[in-house]
């Protein structure tokens, strides 16, 4: 089936209109006013007929941006624990989730030691998901200790419900969400839609930033187009790469500290039999 997600499409093992029902679940989206691409990571089918949990885990954008009245709506999501994976200048320039208006477990893993270079990504005009795909080879090589202790946390229950997040929850927040759900054994075709709402996540935030934060619009409009882009086969491209080197998804976890008896907990905290 051709399912359609923006400007790309996808052929996926499921009917295009349940593909859709998937990602697009009135309850995936958090929604919140400056603050864009808050998503639920339930509701995913996995291949042995369980389904991903829904308010346990959840990927986001930039969490500094929340305001009061972001904080209030997220209460009721009683979240416990916040992943920062952004650089330290990052955090130094922008700031945090507000820890003293909502306090929680605070854990920062830089993936990166450092945001991507613009002038590379000005001059790029080749292929945009080989690009991605590149970049996210060499964050695992950079930080991927750091993705492993990501899944670590997450698989603790005490840690629930957690958020992880960047600045556009598109790149280092899609490779571990990718990394996630592939582990729990979802289909590559939904991993990639969910890695794909990033980009739509993305236009909400220009039109927020124009309304809002003229100088955010800005900086925004000056982005290469490459670092905007979240096409399906950027994330689809590494799950395979991982595989051929790796066997699983599992064996390349496995790799960077993330054990059996991780994904147990994993599958005992978040999935359930639909």
């Amino acid at each position: 089936m051709l399912f359609t997600l923006g400007k790309y499409s996808l052929e996926v093992p499921i009917t295009s209109s349940d593909l859709t029902d998937l990602v697009e679940h009135p309850d995936r989206l958090i929604n919140l006013s400056a603050v864009h691409n808050f998503r639920d990571l339930g509701g995913y089918p996995t291949a042995d007929g369980r389904q991903t949990v829904w308010r346990k885990v959840f990927r986001a954008d930039g969490l500094y941006r929340l305001t009061n009245e972001d904080v209030a709506a997220l209460r009721p999501l009683a979240l416990q624990t916040v992943i920062d994976l952004r650089t330290p200048d990052e955090l130094s320039e922008s700031g945090t989730f507000p820890l003293d208006q909502h306090p929680v477990d605070f854990h920062h893993l830089s993936i990166i030691d450092h945001t991507w270079d613009l002038d590379e990504a000005h001059q790029f005009s080749g292929d945009q998901s080989a690009f991605l795909q590149s970049k996210y080879h060499l964050m695992l090589q950079q930080g991927g200790q750091r993705v492993g202790q990501a899944l670590r946390i997450l698989s603790a229950q005490e840690n629930s419900p957690v958020v992880f997040h960047c600045a556009a929850g598109k790149d280092r927040t899609g490779l571990v969400a990718a990394l996630l759900l592939s582990g729990l054994g979802v289909d590559d075709e939904i991993v990639k839609a969910d890695y794909g709402l990033s980009e739509i996540a993305g236009q909400r935030t220009r039109e927020w930033a124009t309304r809002v934060e003229p100088g955010f619009a800005e900086r925004f409009a000056a982005m290469p187009a490459v670092f905007l882009a979240a096409h399906p086969n950027s994330i689809g491209g590494l799950l395979s790469d991982l595989r051929e080197t790796h066997g699983t998804i599992r064996d390349y976890c496995s790799t960077i500290g993330v054990e059996n008896s991780h994904w147990q907990s994993l599958e005992d905290l978040l999935l359930e039999t639909p």
